[in-house]
């Protein structure tokens, strides 16, 4: 998909990632003043600008693109009138928190000097190791633009430390680059794309969320029918204006369900982005008195909002490792072993994809969602991985069972970790299924070796509690207070009696 194409400057100014033809749109005069001033620049046509600063139309964002020092961030916070710092961190469950400080405590907060209770998140410490450090990843450093423009909010992303100096084992951040560091030391770049679904729904005279909505809008539909089209083009120029790139957006398939597209960049970046763009969608939502929800199926009989992942990965000089214009398909050797390591140790990592129990009611034939483990180099959507038409330096593969409830953290360094395995292993994938597998018959998946994902979440917690690979992964801490956590959940939902039942059961029996 094209991203929107209204030109108001050459589609060659680029700046830091952001396109100033859409920056201008959605910060006209002032607004794109104030963005320049915030990169130290003055207006000036890509051919003038720094190298570090511009870069070519069509690559994917570097995190070597923009650096910043403390310096740097100092004196954008003065020159900005930036009053509060969120220090942002996440938790295992990929629940965003942070710690609020002024402008004042800015020195000591770049020096990782601000310590929390570890012992408050789920998940972390114990009371009696309770302290902990944020450490700014300095170039993730943006001001909100929905915030007030006097006395303005800004935000950092942050790895969790011990008080040793040590990083923190139960940091999913700290796992991603774990993962990140072992492809490096492969000669490998992973790049992430993420299809980003989610619900905007009524809300009721307390401002609770409900499940309402009063539009019946599909795939594409446009306005009036789409009637939340001026909400998802705010959220569009909010993240634009803070240096996203958003590839497409559009209506979804089910009344009331949206799509935004993130631009390609490394998966650490996509990482910080997608909790960001949570964020920044349920603000913006509540902005205009509606509730956005990521929950992967609100409502029963329509399609649930998935978070596909396009993949690849580039060698240090940012070339696409998974073409070979000599292959029948155009993938190159590692493009197959990688997708059959992620089809290997799928089963074992699902609760990391799809981590509710509400993520299964969304995996079932019927709604879009990928239930069979397979993969397709034709334009099917019904196995769990495609291979996109697009070839050149466009080629990846597209995982389609993870939702939008992920840590994405955790969902990307076990995407990373398995697919590098089967690179390891030098693993061969099965035959590609072109055929649309909801058709198939029992016997006909039996005869082909089509195998099911977890259909549960007590079922997909097995598989991961046997896992000496998710274990490796993750490592001890991790591993072992995510299956506890999510134990306690499923056996929660167990013991609940729902609506469901009572409607089927109570009068019959």
């Amino acid at each position: 998909m094209k991203a929107m194409d209204e030109c108001l400057l050459p589609s060659s100014f680029l700046l830091s990632g952001i396109r100033v033809k859409e920056t201008i749109r959605c910060c006209p005069a002032a607004g794109i003043q104030r963005i320049w001033q915030r990169r130290g620049l003055s207006g000036k046509c890509r051919e003038e600008l720094p190298q570090a600063m511009c870069r070519p139309e069509g690559k994917e964002r570097k995190r070597t693109m923009s650096k910043y020092n403390k310096e740097d961030i100092i004196r954008l916070v003065e020159e900005e009138d930036v009053e509060f710092i969120r220090l942002q961190f996440t938790d295992i469950f990929g629940m965003l928190k942070n710690v609020a400080i002024t402008a004042s405590q800015l020195e000591k907060a770049l020096d990782n000097r601000c310590m929390f209770d570890g012992s408050a998140i789920e998940g972390f410490v114990r009371i009696e190791e309770s302290d902990m450090y944020l450490h700014p990843d300095l170039d993730t450093f943006e001001i909100f633009p929905w915030r007030p423009q006097q006395g303005k909010v800004a935000r950092l992303v942050c790895d969790v430390y011990r008080p040793n100096g040590e990083p923190f084992e139960g940091d999913p951040r700290f796992v991603l680059k774990r993962v990140l560091k072992e492809a490096a030391d492969m000669g490998y770049t992973f790049l992430v794309g993420p299809e980003c679904e989610f619900f905007l729904f009524q809300t009721d005279e307390e401002g609770k969320p409900t499940t309402k909505t009063l539009e019946m809008a599909g795939y594409f539909d446009v306005s009036p029918i789409d009637m939340a089209e001026n909400v998802r083009r705010d959220i569009v120029l909010n993240l634009e204006e803070m240096g996203f790139e958003i590839q497409a957006s559009h209506h979804e398939i089910a009344p009331a369900q949206h799509e935004i597209d993130l631009q390609y960049a490394d998966a650490l970046t996509t990482a910080d982005n997608i909790m960001t763009f949570k964020m920044a969608v349920k603000t913006i939502a509540r902005r205009h008195g509606l509730h956005a929800t990521f929950m992967p199926k609100p409502k029963a009989g329509i399609n649930g909002s998935g978070m596909h992942i396009n993949m690849s990965l580039a060698d240090k000089d940012g070339n696409n490792l998974f073409v070979d214009q000599s292959d029948r398909l155009g993938l190159s050797r590692e493009a197959y072993q990688f997708m059959a390591g992620i089809l290997r140790y799928i089963k074992e990592i699902t609760v990391l994809t799809n981590p509710l129990v509400n993520s299964y009611k969304r995996l079932v034939p019927g709604y879009d969602a990928p239930v069979y483990i397979a993969w397709s180099a034709a334009s099917n959507r019904s196995p769990l991985i495609r291979v996109p038409s697009s070839r050149g330096s466009s080629t990846r593969i597209e995982l389609r069972c993870p939702d939008s409830a992920v840590n994405p953290y955790l969902a990307l360094a076990a995407c990373l970790a398995a697919g590098l395995e089967g690179i390891r292993q030098q693993l061969d994938p099965p035959a590609s299924v072109d055929d649309n597998i909801y058709d198939m018959t029992d016997e006909e998946l039996v005869r082909r070796g089509i195998e099911w994902l977890p259909e549960t979440l007590g079922e997909a917690l097995e598989l991961y509690a046997g896992s000496a690979f998710v274990k490796n992964l993750l490592g001890e801490h991790i591993f072992t207070k995510y299956l506890a956590a999510k134990d306690s959940e499923w056996k929660k939902y167990r013991a609940e009696v729902t609506d469901w039942e009572v409607a089927e059961y109570l009068y019959k029996f």
